[in-house]
C-alpha cells in the first residue's frame, strides 16, 4: 500500500513519517507533497490508497485537493490533518469524505489508531469493489441492467439514437421526467436484496405505463436510491397516473416510496433540467404531510428558507458541559419547535439537519478521545422513522437523537472519572516521592490543577485515609525500616523520614506502633 502526504510544512510531513506505524498496516511506500498541485501530479501517477492532507496550503488548499480526490480518485482514503479546529473545515472534510480529521501537533496513538481504521476500511472496500467488479461481469450480460445504464446515459445525452427503439424509448416533441425515491424500508421489505428491490418496483410501474405507452422507468445509476420516469405524452393525466403508480408500489411491498414530478422539456436534451427540478421538489417536499399520497409537483419553484443547526453551538457546548441528559431536553424541544415551525419541515431540511448533527458529533467524540462509527450513508439514518405512508415520525427521530446524547453523556462521565481516578493515583505517587518534606494540600492543587476539596474527598475514598495520616504513614513505614536495618541514631532517622523534632517523631512513632523507635529497635534487633 501506497501513503501520500501533503503539507506545505516539511516539518509536519516529516513529523507524520516518524510517527506511523507504516509497516504494521502492509504501507511500504511514502510520498510527499508541499501543496494540493504536487498532490493532484503524485496521485494521477501513483494512486495512493491513503492521503493525509493539510486544509490550509498554498496554490491549492485541502478543501479543493478533498474535491479532486472525491471526483478523480474516490477509491482513496482522506484524513485531514489541520490545526485549525472549527467546524468550517470539519464540514467540509467530511462533506467531500474524508475518513476522519487529525488535530495539529499530532498525537501518535491517535495517528496510528485512524491510520489503522483508515487501513481495515480500504481493504474492506476493496473486497467489496472486487466482489462487485466480478458480480458486475455476469449481471451486465442481462438485459434490465443494461437498459438501465443505456437510460442512464440517455439523461446526459449519451445514448446513440439507433438504440432508442431497443428499448421502447419514444421519440417525441416533449418529454417530462418524474422521481420515486426508494427508501430503506422498501429494500429492507426483499430482505436487503436491492436488485429485487428495483426490479419488483420496475415491474410495476412499467406495468402501468405500458397500458398506455404513455412513458418507460428504469434505475437511474447516477443516484442510489432513485428511479426514473420520462414521460412523453399524456401530460395532463400524468399526476393521476403517478398517484396510482404510488398506490401500486404501497400495495406491493407495503412501503410508501415518495414521488416527485419535473418540468416539462421540449428536447430529450435537456432531460436532465426536468430531472433537476423533480430532484428539488423531492427537496422540498414537507416530510410531516400526512396525506395519503406522496406525489409532489410544484411548477415554479419555490427555496424554503434553511435552518443551521450551528447557530445553537453555545448552546449545545453549555448542555454538553452539564454532563446532563436534562439540560439538552429543553434545548432539542426548542429546536424542534424552531424546524418544524407551521408544520412544515422538508426532506432537503432534514438531511441538512443530520449532515450538520453529525459534524458535531465527530467534533465533540474526537474532543474527547471518543471513538464514533462513521455513517456513509445520512438518509440510511433517517429512513427508519418513516412510517409505511411515507410520513416522517418526529417523535421518534428526536427520541433517537436524546438516546444517543445521553449515550455519549455517559461515555464522557465515564472517561472523565477514569481521568480523575487515575490523577489520584498519580497524587499517590506525588506523595510517596515527597513524603519527607511537608507537601501542602495548597502544593498539590496548585501542581494537579485540582481543587483541594475534591483532592481531599476523592483521596479519602480511594484509600479510606485522609492525607495527612497516609503521608504518617509512609513516614513510618521508611522509619522502620532504617531501625531494622541501619545503626543511625534516632534524630538522624527523624529528619531523614521528615520531622525536623526528633521528640515529636518519636511521639508519632509511639502512637502509631505502641512502642517507642528503640524498643522497635530492639524487638527487631538481628
Amino acid at each position: 500500500m501506497k501513503v501520500l502526504i501533503v503539507d506545505d510544512e516539511k516539518h509536519v510531513r516529516e513529523g507524520i513519517k516518524l510517527l506511523g506505524a507504516w509497516e504494521q498496516n502492509g504501507i511500504t511506500e511514502i510520498y510527499e507533497a508541499g501543496n494540493g498541485e504536487e498532490a493532484i501530479q503524485l496521485i494521477q501517477r501513483l494512486r495512493p490508497e491513503i492521503i493525509f492532507s493539510d486544509m490550509k496550503m498554498p496554490k491549492m488548499d485541502g478543501t479543493q485537493l478533498l474535491e479532486w480526490i472525491k471526483e478523480n480518485q474516490p477509491t482513496s482514503k482522506t484524513i485531514v490533518v489541520t490545526g485549525y479546529d472549527d467546524y468550517h473545515y470539519m464540514r467540509k472534510a467530511i462533506h467531500f469524505g474524508s475518513s476522519d480529521y487529525l488535530l495539529k501537533p499530532i498525537d501518535p496513538d491517535i495517528l496510528n489508531q485512524t491510520l489503522d481504521k483508515v487501513v481495515k476500511e480500504w481493504k474492506k472496500e476493496e473486497e467489496d469493489r472486487e466482489r462487485k467488479t466480478t458480480s458486475s461481469l455476469l449481471i451486465n450480460e442481462m438485459k434490465p441492467v443494461y437498459r438501465d445504464r443505456k437510460l442512464t446515459q440517455l439523461m446526459n445525452d449519451n445514448l446513440k439514437e439507433e438504440l432508442f427503439e431497443e428499448f421502447g424509448f419514444s421519440r417525441a416533441q416533449n418529454y417530462l421526467v418524474a422521481l420515486v425515491r426508494l427508501n430503506r424500508k422498501a429494500i429492507e421489505a426483499f430482505q436487503g436484496d436491492r436488485d429485487l428491490t428495483y426490479f419488483t418496483i420496475l415491474n410495476v410501474i412499467n406495468e402501468v405505463l405500458h397500458e398506455e405507452e404513455c412513458g418507460i422507468a428504469f434505475r437511474y445509476l447516477a443516484q442510489k436510491g432513485e428511479i426514473l420516469i420520462v414521460f412523453w405524452k399524456q401530460f395532463a393525466q400524468i399526476e393521476k397516473r403517478l398517484e396510482r403508480i404510488f398506490q401500486a408500489i404501497k400495495r406491493t411491498i407495503g412501503v410508501a416510496c415518495h414521488i416527485s414530478v419535473g418540468i416539462e422539456v421540449t428536447d430529450r436534451k435537456r432531460l436532465i433540467l426536468s430531472y433537476q427540478h423533480a430532484k428539488q421538489v423531492l427537496l422540498n417536499s414537507n416530510i410531516l404531510d400526512d396525506e395519503e399520497t406522496k406525489v409532489y409537483k410544484q411548477d415554479v419553484l419555490q427555496t424554503p428558507l434553511i435552518k443551521n443547526l450551528f447557530v445553537y453551538s453555545s448552546e449545545i457546548e453549555l448542555a454538553i458541559q452539564t454532563g446532563e441528559i436534562r439540560a439538552f431536553k429543553d434545548l432539542i424541544t426548542k429546536i424542534v419547535k424552531d424546524y418544524s415551525e407551521g408544520n412544515y419541515f422538508s426532506w432537503g431540511q432534514l438531511l441538512q439537519l443530520e449532515n450538520e448533527y453529525l459534524v458535531m458529533s465527530y467534533h465533540w467524540f474526537e474532543n474527547y478521545q471518543i471513538p464514533i462509527k462513521v455513517y456513509n450513508l445520512i438518509q440510511y439514518r433517517v429512513d427508519q422513522f418513516f412510517d409505511e405512508n411515507g410520513t416522517f415520525q418526529l417523535q421518534g427521530y428526536v427520541k433517537r437523537t436524546v438516546r444517543e446524547i445521553a449515550i455519549f453523556l455517559k461515555r464522557v462521565k465515564r472517561k472523565s472519572i477514569q481521568k480523575n481516578n487515575n490523577v489520584i493515583y498519580e497524587i499517590e505517587k506525588y506523595l510517596q516521592a515527597n513524603f519527607n518534606r511537608d507537601v501542602k494540600l495548597q502544593e498539590i492543587s496548585g501542581h494537579f490543577y485540582i481543587s483541594r476539596e475534591y483532592i481531599s474527598r476523592k483521596f479519602k475514598q480511594e484509600f479510606h485515609v485522609n492525607i495527612s495520616d497516609y503521608v504518617v504513614k509512609i513516614r513510618m513505614e521508611r522509619a522502620k525500616s532504617l531501625l531494622k536495618n541501619s545503626e543511625m541514631k534516632i534524630y538522624e532517622i527523624a529528619t531523614m523520614v521528615g520531622y525536623q523534632d526528633d521528640k515529636y517523631f518519636r511521639k508519632v512513632f509511639k502512637k502509631v506502633e505502641g512502642v517507642t523507635p528503640n524498643e522497635y529497635r530492639e524487638l527487631h534487633f538481628q
